[in-house]
């Protein structure tokens, strides 16, 4: 018996159709940014459903800006601790990562079959959890020239205004990210960095959401008004047969 054919599927949410109020509303997937516990329950449940995967698939991270990558072989019942990105060989398996102006990465070798999900905010991307993720891929059997790679949408360089001295350090350890903003102060775009940053290590193919969470008001974003809610941007091998 042959085994079913997968195909890698990836998804965004915006903020929209979703349970939570203001100022989470409406489709607030974070569950630690103080919205109601259930209601954000009811909104991972709805994502779930509506991908086709089940909710006890969803796989989730309690993410803090490191470098540390997990390496999941099925379901697990609690977010991740204390992990920024997630590497899985598994099929229906979904890899979720939240983000309100960090850079969410969906990564993966599609004829390996290996996955990953990514959060890359300015300090994580600036310690080389990038670099750490692909070297997690390749040990699980993926080839670093067939990988290929989504950039979510994140905090753009014309919008991501920081001192002078952060944007000289982040483009010290990422380089590629330092920009001027829209209004010509230093800014950083860490999209930039880190498409250059996986290019450079031989990835197949980088493809960029170019939408701006902070001007986006589909979108949440922690700059333009906090507390507020999260995206997930979703990467699964699906093999649900197709119609």
């Amino acid at each position: 018996m042959t085994a079913p054919q997968s195909r890698v599927r990836r998804v965004v949410t915006d903020r929209h159709g979703g349970h939570s109020s203001a100022p989470y509303a409406e489709f607030n997937l974070g569950d630690h940014v103080g919205d109601d516990p259930d209601t954000v329950r009811r909104n991972r449940i709805r994502l779930a459903e509506g991908i086709g995967v089940d909710p006890s698939r969803m796989v989730w991270m309690e993410q803090i800006h490191s470098r540390n990558v997990a390496v999941v072989d099925g379901p697990v019942d609690h977010p991740l601790e204390a992990t920024d990105a997630v590497v899985t060989s598994q099929p229906d398996l979904a890899l979720a990562v939240l983000t309100a102006d960090c850079v969410p990465v969906l990564l993966s070798d599609d004829e390996a079959g290996v996955i990953a999900a990514v959060h890359a905010g300015r300090v994580g991307a600036r310690i080389g959890i990038i670099p750490a993720t692909l070297e997690v891929m390749v040990a699980q059997g993926a080839d670093i020239s067939r990988i290929g790679a989504l950039l979510g949408p994140a905090a753009a360089g014309e919008s991501y205004e920081v001192p002078p001295q952060m944007q000289a350090d982040v483009e010290a350890h990422l380089p590629g990210s330092a920009c001027r903003t829209a209004k010509g102060t230093t800014g950083l775009d860490l999209r930039a960095g880190i498409r250059r940053q996986l290019l450079d290590a031989g990835v197949a193919a980088v493809a960029v959401d170019p939408r701006d969470t902070i001007t986006d008001t589909d979108l949440f974003s922690h700059r333009r008004g906090a507390p507020t809610g999260r995206l997930a941007s979703v990467i699964w091998r699906d093999t649900t047969p197709e119609s």
